[in-house]
């Protein structure tokens, strides 16, 4: 016997708010829209705090700040630099800005209008391809990015044909 995980959800003030973050700004498909509660493609969902709270608990939300800086929401994009200006300049709150992390890989964080933790990377393939072009060999990259080899072999081969 097994449970299979199929999302994971996250409270929010205001649905409005929310999509327009989501959808608008990071571009989200929505899956289902059930007004309070709205899932997309690639397994997560926003859900109406007081909404949940009412369902789960049987009373009102008490919860004054629902983000924590204890967990956060991980995406990708081919066009990192163009994700942050979009977001620096529709003014969202930074928790940093871009950086390269220990690995290699770019990324930056944002809190999302309930104070979600949002981090936007580049593909892990980009940090190879890039070290590549620095004249680093795949066993280097493998080591600085930790990982596999194989995998950075197949990158570092392209796509298939």
């Amino acid at each position: 016997m097994k449970a299979q995980f199929q999302s994971s959800v996250i409270f929010v003030q205001d649905i409005p708010t929310s999509r327009q973050f989501y959808e608008g700004l990071l571009g989200q498909q929505v899956l289902m829209d059930h007004g309070p509660n709205v899932g997309y493609l690639g397994g997560f969902a926003l859900w109406q705090a007081e909404h949940a709270h009412q369902i789960i608990f049987g009373r009102p939300c008490q919860i004054k700040r629902l983000g924590y800086d204890n967990c956060e929401l991980y995406f990708e994009t081919d066009q990192l630099d163009a994700m942050w200006t979009r977001l620096s300049e529709a003014g969202v709150q930074v928790v940093h800005p871009l950086v390269e992390e220990p690995w290699g890989q770019r990324t930056f964080r944002v809190y999302d209008p309930d104070g979600h933790v949002i981090e936007l990377g580049e593909p892990m393939s980009a940090p190879v391809l890039r070290f590549l072009s620095q004249g680093m060999s795949v066993e280097q990259i493998a080591q600085r990015t930790a990982m596999p080899l194989e995998i950075v072999q197949q990158i570092a081969a392209g796509p298939s044909q």
